[in-house]
């Protein structure tokens, strides 16, 4: 505990001068990452409904063989599970957005301290 206190007090005089610090570059590579995730989001949803159709298939072609409608059934299990915890997050992000009143896009405004005299 001593060590992360000492570490902040050492950090201090740096948090103090980043007040005044341009952080145009900063805003611009959260908002570049923004929209990776956003483009990503929506193929990783398509991948989990591939992954539960394949696992579908699979079952559906091993129809004799017990051990194969059992790993048929698992990927079909994890592909649901995998679109059920992405809507919940997705479903969760949104709820927060709301209820908390951020909006979706825009630009984030960062607090800033009056420059020192």
């Amino acid at each position: 505990m001593k060590k992360f206190i000492y570490g902040l007090i050492s950090f201090s005089p740096t948090l103090a001068l980043a007040a005044d610090a341009d952080l145009s570059g900063i805003q611009r590579l959260v908002i570049q990452v923004g929209n990776i995730i956003k483009s990503i989001v929506p193929l990783l949803f398509a991948l989990a409904v591939v992954y539960f159709f394949w696992g579908l298939a699979k079952f559906i072609k091993s129809a004799g063989d017990p051990k194969a409608q059992g790993e048929g059934k698992s990927i079909m299990i994890y592909g649901i599970i995998a679109l059920a915890v992405m809507a919940s997050v997705y479903g969760l992000i949104g709820w927060l957005q709301s209820s908390l009143g951020v909006t979706g896009g825009g630009t984030v405004v960062l607090p800033t301290l009056p420059p020192i005299q």
